[in-house]
């Protein structure tokens, strides 16, 4: 594997993926959406924890934590988390205890989203579930819980919402550069990147990576799926700073170079959508690709409206990240049937 253009090696890394995560044509899709010729990066197929974008971010939080001598790792999430369940399998990898911090975000109480699906796996991985109602912060509960555990000797190491912090943020930085090599092998440049936006760290990472390429990060266009619009545009901008400022501390963010769109969000996080529902179809039954209900389908979704309008073409090319998710599926059976 050819090193990329971005040089990581000063930021501990610990190793929890196989190498760079295709990119696959998906030709069938395109011809019955009529617009660009689609592409679609599988993130969802790293096999550690049942794969997932997470796990490039995890790289990095792992390797922070390890090298500051951590023996526990304590994060936040939805009852669904897919950032969850892969920490816990990336802490049973390391060697490292696990706590999760789960909140009642979404309001669904159904058997399957509550013990189902991402759950399910966070306790076969060994984590120990904190489960807490939804207006209660995870964040101050995840503090005081590694406070406990360090007065009896622990050595805690804390991780947000999402693992977006700048140093988990690299780990899409990395990815840029892999997209980057990937496309110049196979001749191909991309008119459109479409992510999900959740926390913000996939797209700030990979915009960040681009600029700090010297590449213009134009093309990439994220999918709110958790915050409104305002919000998550300013916590994706600020992140993607951060995260520039650990890549090259001489770059800035343009002010055009974080683009978000809202309208795939609907009533909001974790919430079924028509839209959302149709993109998950469609890409199943043209292709045999699952995308996830929370994420995956909705940003999906956004790519299809803008392929409608008019606005992406058949002369275009488009990469979809597939970010993962897949047993959140199994949570949302009430929803999908």
């Amino acid at each position: 594997m050819k090193q990329s253009k971005l040089d990581l090696s000063r930021f501990p890394q610990a190793s929890l993926r196989e190498g760079f995560s295709p990119i696959q044509h998906r030709p069938r899709l395109s011809r019955e959406l009529g617009g660009p010729e689609i592409y679609v990066k599988r993130e969802d197929l790293d096999g550690l924890g049942g794969g997932g974008n997470k796990l490039r971010k995890l790289e990095f939080l792992i390797g922070e934590a390890q090298a500051s001598g951590a023996d526990t790792i304590i994060t936040v999430g939805g009852r669904q988390s897919n950032h969850a369940r892969l920490t816990a399998a990336a802490a049973a990898r390391a060697g490292l205890k696990c706590e999760l911090v789960l909140s009642r975000l979404v309001p669904i109480e159904d058997e399957d989203y509550v013990n189902n699906g991402n759950v399910l796996l966070d306790v076969l991985f060994g984590a120990v579930i904190h489960d807490i109602p939804g207006t209660v912060s995870a964040l101050d509960f995840a503090e005081e819980r590694a406070a406990k555990l360090r007065s009896q000797g622990s050595r805690v190491y804390v991780c947000p919402l999402g693992g977006s912090s700048p140093v988990g943020c690299l780990g899409y930085a990395a990815c840029a550069a892999e997209i980057d090599e990937q496309a110049a092998e196979r001749g191909l440049s991309f008119d459109r990147i479409v992510v999900a936006n959740g926390s913000g760290g996939m797209q700030a990472g990979l915009v960040a990576g681009f600029i700090a390429m010297g590449k213009a990060p134009g093309a990439i266009v994220g999918y709110t799926v958790l915050a409104p619009l305002e919000k998550a545009l300013a916590t994706t901008f600020e992140k993607t700073q951060k995260t520039l400022e650990l890549l090259n501390p001489d770059l800035s963010v343009p002010a055009d170079a974080v683009a978000i769109r809202g309208e795939q969000l609907g009533s909001g996080y974790g919430l079924p959508t028509a839209a959302m529902r149709e993109a998950l179809s469609l890409a199943a039954t043209f292709e045999g690709l699952l995308l996830d209900p929370v994420y995956s389908a909705k940003a999906f979704a956004g790519l299809i409206h803008e392929i409608r309008a008019g606005v992406l073409q058949p002369k275009h090319n488009a990469l979809f990240v597939v970010s993962g998710g897949t047993p959140s599926l199994f949570a949302y059976r009430w929803a999908l049937q």
